[in-house]
């Protein structure tokens, strides 16, 4: 009874949906009071209902219910607890039984606690996200029911990709996820206003804490992801350029550009039209995201989806949503006002160029996406990889830095040249002297891109902390700090990034027992190789030590696997974390005379792409904290002002 109860909670969700858009429609277009009255109480319910429903689900995945299709296909009874927890979104009908949970407590979530928009506005919100769900809720009841039973049961479950047991599933895709629906929720707060006509600084107040709160979840999702892939598909890479890959990037540069200019309009009322078409892209790359990873376009360990009637239901949504919200936005753009001017030399001039630079690496990211496919829609085959993004991309985002450095050190409204000039020279003296101790002291040759990076990351962790200076620490605001933080951890990433890039070292080699290998000074031998056994997998097992010197350092177990359920051979690598950088090794096949094939890296700072990733998503919470805070005793103190003025002496008293 547990399906039929998660099903009925999922077709209950939807008749709540479909009754709040109705209501949010009579509400504002025809003023209904009575209609207005309900609309918060179904948004709650709605939201209790799909979280309901993706409770019942994982509750199946827990006690192995093989008459579950979903579950017999996608789990195992002898599966590890957490992969049975995690399996329950490792599958195409699961994850976005998640999508539409998560993103029904979000419009619950806003008809519980916002407050700073007018009547008229928030109820427009809640029925633009009452629409979108409903068409996700149409998606799982008639194309992608996850509670369908199997009939007879299956003795046995098939098992989860041996590739996604791993403790980064059960963190990698929530987090995903609830950024998603973080900018599903400013794409309704955008529609909403579009549609009162209300596009003003408490618009980008109301829509800023999602913008930063989904904008810090994808930003925590694309870096697990990146580490998982790193450790676990045992290739020594941390980004390939996977269209997978993309699908999650283009969401979090079109947030990023977002989320500036949300501030520039809560902050400045400057920015109106853009703010609001920004909040529509962001949610367009992330129904692209979604299509492209679960129409069965792609072939890739995240394309859970084959059937391509799927794909085009999901197409359909995109051209409804996408299509409406742009044809809303060309009827009503001349109804937003231009805002607040400012000067070309000013801070709100170097955001609009980072927003622009974004866009236009967004819109490269896009094409080298979707041309391979479009090209293979017509009959021929083009591969499209990191040659071409790395070529493209990667000056662009230098240039992005560069704006990054000026940016922060530049005064609102208008500033003067020559005080500009006099706030940046820290910083131009930091990116000299990168550049010459790289040329000094590296005695091989590097790229162009990477020692540009170097010298860019000397530059921007030097101009993160300029709005620190001389100023009262303990008075400065959540926010600030959180802004400091995100870039100097955009500097850190980057410096990783052209570290790994400029100085890695390689070692390919047929091992025997006994054999010794060096690398960058380190000396890995091997001392043999030993079956084991895990909970659900069989694999040999090297013994490596690893020395410096005749010192020795560590002792790395990197295995070779072997899965039943479903047979699937793979590769579990080991890292050696030392202050500057990692040793990866990784055991390959058998080979002849007792060999195994044995890859060994080094890669200089590697660990500073995910703790510099770290730093970001640690400022972009601390600056939702701080804006919290700030907005929310504003608030206490406009009431106690708006009482006191009422009763002026019970005030006095």
């Amino acid at each position: 009874m547990i399906a039929e109860a998660g099903l009925a909670a999922l077709w209950l969700a939807a008749t709540l949906a479909g009754l709040q858009l109705l209501l949010a429609w009579l509400a504002v277009a025809r003023g209904n009071a009575d209609a207005a009255r309900f609309i918060r109480p179904l948004a709650v319910a709605q939201g209790v209902l799909a979280g309901l429903a993706m409770a019942l689900l994982i509750v199946l995945f827990l006690i192995s219910d093989m008459s579950v299709y979903l579950v017999a296909a996608n789990s195992h009874s002898l599966k590890p607890f957490i992969y049975k927890f995690a399996g329950a979104w490792g599958n195409h009908e699961g994850s976005m039984l998640l999508w539409v949970a998560v993103m029904s407590l979000a419009g619950g979530a806003v008809a519980l606690f916002e407050r700073s928009l007018d009547r008229a506005t928030h109820f427009a919100t809640l029925g633009a996200q009452a629409a979108i769900s409903l068409g996700f809720y149409a998606f799982l009841l008639f194309a992608s029911n996850p509670f369908q039973r199997l009939n007879p049961p299956a003795v046995e479950g098939q098992g989860l990709n041996p590739l996604l047991q791993d403790p980064g599933l059960a963190f990698h895709p929530p987090t995903l996820y609830f950024g998603y629906v973080g900018l599903s929720v400013a794409f309704s707060f955008a529609v909403g206003a579009l549609l009162t006509r209300q596009v003003d600084a408490r618009f980008a107040r109301a829509i800023r804490p999602w913008v930063l709160g989904a904008w810090v979840l994808l930003t925590i999702g694309i870096a697990a992801g990146s580490y998982w892939a790193y450790y676990e598909l045992g290739w020594g890479g941390w980004w390939f350029w996977d269209p997978v890959e993309n699908a999650s990037l283009m969401p979090w540069l079109a947030a990023t550009a977002l989320l500036h200019s949300a501030s520039v309009l809560a902050a400045r009322d400057a920015l109106r039209a853009w703010t609001v078409m920004l909040a529509v892209v962001a949610f367009a790359m992330s129904m692209i995201g979604t299509f492209l990873v679960r129409s069965g376009i792609l072939t890739s360990v995240h394309a859970f989806a084959v059937d391509p009637t799927r794909g085009s239901f999901i197409l359909i949504l995109l051209g409804l949503y996408i299509g409406g919200a742009l044809a809303l936005f060309a009827m009503r753009v001349h109804t937003v006002n231009e805002g607040a001017r400012f000067d070309p030399l000013s801070r709100e001039a170097l955001l609009v160029v980072n927003n622009l630079l974004l866009c236009v690496i967004l819109g490269l990211v896009l094409i080298g996406t979707l041309y391979p496919l479009l090209t293979e829609m017509l009959g021929q085959s083009v591969s499209v990889g990191p040659p071409y993004f790395n070529a493209v991309i990667g000056p662009i985002t230098l240039v992005l830095m560069a704006a990054l450095v000026v940016g922060p050190l530049l005064r609102w409204r208008r500033d003067e040249p020559g005080a500009a000039l006099r706030r940046s020279a820290p910083a131009a003296g930091a990116a000299a002297v990168a550049l010459v101790a790289v040329l000094l002291f590296e005695d091989r040759p590097i790229g162009w891109l990477p020692l540009l990076g170097l010298v860019m990351a000397a530059a921007v962790a030097v101009a993160s902390v300029a709005p620190l200076w001389k100023r009262n620490l303990r008075r400065t605001p959540m926010f600030t700090y959180g802004m400091v933080i995100a870039h100097l951890g955009c500097a850190v990433s980057l410096a990783g990034m052209a570290s790994e890039s400029a100085f890695s070292s390689e070692r390919l080699a047929a091992a025997a027992p006994g054999d010794s290998f060096e690398i960058a000074g380190y000396t890995v031998t091997m001392d043999g190789v030993r079956p084991y056994a895990g909970p659900n997998w069989t694999a040999m097992e090297a013994q490596l030590v690893v020395r410096r010197g005749n010192k020795v350092i560590g002792t790395a177990r990197p295995q070779a696997r072997y899965f039943t359920d479903p047979p699937t051979p793979t590769n579990e690598s080991i890292q050696l974390t030392r202050w500057n950088g990692q040793l990866y090794l990784v055991l390959g096949e058998a080979l002849e005379n007792g060999r195994w094939q044995l890859r060994i890296w080094w890669k200089p700072f590697v660990t500073l792409i995910w703790g510099g990733a770290g730093l970001i998503a640690l400022g972009g919470a601390l600056a939702l904290v701080g804006r919290v805070r700030r907005e929310r005793k504003q608030a206490r103190i406009a009431r106690a002002s708006g009482a006191a003025a009422e009763h002026p002496q019970e005030a006095l008293a």
